[in-house]
């Protein structure tokens, strides 16, 4: 056991003062007024929030790996050290559109890094089945048609939370249906599809919209389009990119206004260059470059980002105005109610996992615990070290 105090502590929905918080083993099992605290080893955090640990949903890469090029357990593990240095406990791995082989790899690799470090908590696959008009950075090439064989493949993951992004227009709504009644949670993204098509992809079991504005049709007068549709359609959860880069400040603050801010989620959509990697690297023999915060390809494509999760919950709060437990929640019990793991990740309550981050007074990040592993202990270096 160890008991925590000196933070303020945010639970998921409310800040406490002066409280400190117990945990056993990989578990939360109290959080108690600081006169009530229990006898047992104490860890004075010295000042600044104790918040339920980031959880990203979209993460390319990070720390000079990226997933597509290195799609084995190894690989998995350096992308989820470099985040974590930036508070983010859960995370899953993202392949972008690539061959079939490169597909299977990434999910192999996923189900055995699942065996050996807590913070991968699935896989995100994103494409091939997505729309050429919208393909951003995705490689033309590897785009294609699903198949009843990529339907078995992805259905039969076993790999924890498997996520999607699909084109609407693409993907009948048969396919769609089959897809999440076996448990895939299906995103759309990348599409000039209409609202229309967008609205019976969801009724069909869609479950979420990838990074909200970019690669997607955008709302005209007569035709909300993809925007319209993941703004309009209450209950789907929309992953957003809130860099400055990929999506302007007021347009953040109108999709905040108009939809239930319970179902936004902070992504990074990171790249190698994010947490501490190189400049350039190559995706699939194509030069990307950080220049201006930011990474495109060649020609000016948007390729991914350099961000990591604090930097998106400073943003929400900075710019786009949020307040803090609104923003910190979208980094954290949102996408764990998406990942159908709210149960015992995203907030600090006695029974959920003591996956949690120690931000200081500007919100940067000074310690992260992952199932009771503090970085700052050794504990975690071990752990990390048998991945």
């Amino acid at each position: 056991m160890i008991v925590l105090t000196g933070a303020r502590i945010f639970d998921g929905e409310t800040f406490r003062e002066d409280h400190a918080l117990v945990i056993e083993g990989e578990r939360i099992a109290a959080i108690v007024p600081c006169a009530e605290e229990p006898r047992g080893p104490v860890r004075d955090l010295g000042g600044g929030l104790l918040a339920p640990g980031f959880i990203d949903v979209q993460v390319n890469g990070g720390g000079g790996v990226l997933f597509n090029d290195d799609p084995t357990p190894e690989g998995i593990a350096a992308i989820a050290a470099a985040h974590r240095a930036y508070g983010t406990v859960g995370l899953l791995p993202t392949l972008v559109t690539d061959a079939r082989e490169v597909m299977e790899a990434a999910i192999a690799a996923t189900r055995e890094a699942r065996r050996r470090t807590p913070a991968v908590l699935g896989v995100h696959l994103e494409g091939p089945f997505l729309d050429p008009r919208r393909k951003g950075a995705h490689e033309l090439k590897y785009i294609r048609e699903i198949t009843p064989g990529d339907i078995e493949m992805i259905a039969a993951a076993d790999c924890g939370a498997v996520m999607l992004t699909l084109a609407p227009n693409r993907v009948g709504a048969e396919d769609v249906a089959e897809l999440a009644q076996r448990g895939v949670l299906v995103s759309l993204g990348h599409s000039e599809a209409g609202y229309a098509e967008a609205r019976a992809a969801v009724e069909a079991g869609a479950r979420a919209f990838t990074h909200l504005f970019n690669a997607m049709s955008a709302p005209l007068g007569r035709e909300p389009g993809m925007v319209g549709a993941a703004l309009d359609l209450a209950d789907t959860f929309v992953g957003i990119i809130a860099d400055g880069h990929h999506v302007h400040a007021a347009n953040l603050r109108i999709a905040f206004g108009a939809k239930r801010r319970d179902r936004f989620m902070l992504i990074t959509d990171a790249m190698p260059p994010a947490a501490g990697g190189p400049d350039h690297f190559d995706l699939q023999g194509r030069r990307v470059t950080r220049a201006d915060g930011y990474l495109r390809l060649d020609d000016g494509t948007l390729a991914g980002s350099v961000l990591t999760m604090d930097q998106a919950v400073r943003y929400a709060v900075t710019v786009a105005g949020l307040d803090l437990g609104t923003a910190l929640a979208m980094a954290s019990r949102v996408p764990a109610a998406f990942l159908r793991r709210d149960h015992e990740l995203g907030r600090i309550a006695a029974g959920y996992l003591a996956s949690l981050v120690h931000l200081d007074d500007d919100l940067r990040v000074r310690d992260t615990w992952i199932e009771g592993r503090s970085t700052s202990d050794g504990s975690s270096r071990e752990h990390l070290a048998s991945v």
